[in-house]
């Protein structure tokens, strides 16, 4: 068989095997190393501003659908009974009138909930958040052992 000029590939298969696979392996655009992908390649492009701009107002219409249901779920809040273990950890009493003085030396006449700067209420509302309770209301009529006088 002659021998090809240097350059030239045979673009068929002409039965020798040897020569056919020989000149496969040597092909000049073949990789000499395994073609997996580089790790480049496999790794997630940065996030560009132009997505950001296109998620921006996804993301704060997620937010204002949620905040409805926020406010609904903190008006559901139920009020803190006096059974509550936290409670009577404090000696929470719904009505300061009904707070024993013998038991409870800090208390003093007209300390509830509602001047106290614990309260989250708002002035004028029957009962309101506390700090020490989350997710229960307590009663601005009431009283318990961390009373603290509300600034101003």
């Amino acid at each position: 068989m002659p021998q090809a000029p240097p350059g030239f590939y045979p673009e068929r298969h002409t039965g020798d095997l040897h020569g056919f696979y020989s000149a496969v392996m040597t092909h000049p655009n073949r990789p000499t190393s395994p073609s997996w992908p580089q790790p480049a390649t496999l790794a997630r492009s940065a996030p560009t501003r132009r997505l950001w701009l296109l998620t921006a107002p996804a993301l704060a219409l997620g937010v204002w659908a949620l905040a409805p249901r926020r406010a609904q779920a903190q008006m559901a809040a139920s009020l803190l009974e006096e059974s509550d273990p936290g409670a009577q950890g404090l000696a929470y009493r719904a009505d300061a009138a009904k707070v024993d003085p013998a038991k409870n030396p800090t208390y003093k006449p007209g300390q509830t909930c509602a001047n106290c700067s614990l309260y989250a209420g708002d002035a004028g509302q029957p009962q309101g958040g506390c700090a020490l309770f989350y997710g229960k209301e307590v009663a601005a009529a009431g009283w318990c052992n961390a009373w603290e006088r509300k600034a101003g």
